[in-house]
């Protein structure tokens, strides 16, 4: 009786997790970007936007909240206490801010993973009137001529992330500062800087009218549809980054773990969807839906990663 009991019991427990998920969401729900309109991010969040308010039979409205670094998104997010209140955006905002922010406006233990979205392509571009044939010709440059390198990158973790590289290559570089990407871009182009480490779509349009060359991807696997190494092939995998951009929540919301789960699951199944991969790939977003433990392992790979190019640079974080 005792083990008919355990399974009845266990039998319950599922139905009744089950209809929790399907329970949820029970008003509109909201996707909070902390990037602008037209961000690869805000693209990716409307995409999945109007595919998911099918599923789940309520409006899923997105709301950008840009600024700060993710900082105004994340405090929204978390202010709204709200289960049906969701924050949609790269995970390099918020794992850089202990190295880049004196204070933490937020405590770090609110941020819940719950689905893995997409990944964002980042390239290393140079100036094509460098005539620079590959990374390590770069490189190579760079190390006959002390202080003439130039570089910058688009946040503060592949600031660490492409500075502790340099550093072990024993180059003596400049780390020049933009706040707007199209500056950087124009720099980049009249070879003010040497060396850019951005999301391909913010050098697409000069790579492919030949102003920018661009040398290498920073992602573990090549990218389709893009004729690039990648940096480990080239003897260079300490500069891997993944832009990963996903799904979280606020722990103070509450929201149940069924939700959680149902969330993540509807993220793989519009995924599949063969126009959503085909928009991703038009934003240079790789398409890689994963659940919350996936999702939170691959941020726990960049928190590493981050602590050891900060360790040998001796940048400790600042709270």
């Amino acid at each position: 009786m005792n083990m008919l009991a355990r399974m009845a019991g266990i039998a319950l427990l599922a139905i009744s997790t089950a209809a929790l998920a399907q329970s949820w969401p029970q008003k509109p729900v909201r996707f909070i970007v902390s990037l602008g309109p037209g961000s690869g991010a805000d693209i990716g969040a409307r995409l999945y936007a109007d595919r998911l308010t099918k599923l789940w039979g309520h409006p899923v409205v997105v709301e950008n909240r840009p600024g700060g670094d993710g900082v105004i998104a994340i405090n929204a997010v978390i202010q709204a206490k709200d289960d049906h209140t969701l924050l949609w955006g790269p995970t390099a905002n918020f794992v850089g801010h202990p190295y880049s922010l004196d204070q933490l406006p937020y405590d770090p233990k609110e941020l819940v993973p719950v689905a893995r979205v997409s990944g964002t392509v980042v390239t290393l571009g140079v100036p094509a009137s460098l005539n620079v044939g590959s990374l390590k010709e770069l490189l190579a440059q760079a190390k006959e001529k002390p202080g003439w390198l130039n570089w910058t990158t688009a946040v503060t973790m592949t600031d660490i992330i492409l500075e502790g590289f340099l550093k072990t290559q024993g180059i003596d570089a400049g780390h020049v500062r933009y706040k707007e990407p199209a500056s950087t871009v124009n720099d980049l182009i009249n070879a003010r800087i040497q060396l850019y480490s951005s999301a391909y779509a913010i050098v697409r349009a000069q790579a492919q009218s030949g102003r920018v060359k661009l040398l290498a991807v920073q992602a573990r696997q090549r990218v389709p549809g893009l004729d690039l190494p990648t940096v480990a092939e080239l003897g260079f995998p300490g500069l891997n980054f993944e832009g990963l951009v996903g799904i979280i929540a606020a722990r103070s919301s509450n929201l149940p773990n069924a939700a959680r789960d149902r969330i993540a699951a509807d993220v793989k199944t519009v995924s599949q969807d063969p126009l959503v991969a085909e928009r991703l790939a038009a934003t240079a977003q790789l398409n890689v839906p994963g659940n919350g433990a996936e999702f939170a392992a691959s941020i726990d790979e960049q928190v590493a990663q981050l602590a050891a190019a900060a360790k040998l640079l001796g940048i400790k974080p600042k709270q």
